[in-house]
């Protein structure tokens, strides 16, 4: 146990000597190599791996915004072919009001119109009614008035009672 003291007092860090720099060298040759062999490869694998499903991502990221700019002008062409048609659309319902608009007033004048013919055919009817009641009127009063004359110049000439005889059986055979 002297001895083991003795040789932890002889020990220096600072100083190795060449038996423990022989082991502490194969020792770590050893450690490299069985690392190397055992750590190293599977590391360097998952590394590789890494960069190819990074490269991938990259490629994906980069077709995928390709795919992106394709979509967008996709959607551009298709916006503006909406827009077209809803211009479109909107034209041939303005072209449609129109027409309608149109057919209407023509309607509209046709049937003012027809209410103004109406109105001056029912107005000539009038008119030629009232004419043919005033013409009866005024022929009723005229017989009225012949009559009354007629009577007073009748009561004494016999010629003038010969005249109406005849007249009576005129209106008798018509």
């Amino acid at each position: 146990m002297d001895s083991m003291i003795l040789l932890a007092m002889d020990f220096s860090p600072i100083k190795p000597t060449f038996g423990l720099l022989f082991w502490t060298s194969l020792i770590f040759i050893l450690f490299w190599v069985i690392v190397g062999k055992l750590a190293f490869k599977p590391i360097i694998q998952a590394l590789n791996d890494r960069a190819g499903s990074i490269q991938e991502s990259l490629d994906a990221a980069k077709t995928a915004r390709e795919e992106m700019k394709n979509m967008k002008s996709e959607n551009e062409r298709i916006m503006a072919e909406a827009r077209e048609e809803k211009m479109r659309i909107i034209r041939e319902a303005k072209e449609s009001a129109n027409i309608l608009i149109a057919e209407a007033r023509e309607k509209a004048k046709e049937e003012a119109q027809r209410i103004v013919t109406n109105a001056k055919n029912d107005i000539e009817n009038a008119k030629k009614a009232a004419l043919v009641d005033v013409k009866n009127q005024v022929g009723a009063m005229a017989v009225d008035i012949a009559e009354k004359v007629i009577r007073q110049n009748l009561r004494d000439d016999s010629s003038q009672q010969d005249y109406i005889k005849r007249l009576v059986d005129d209106l008798n055979t018509n």
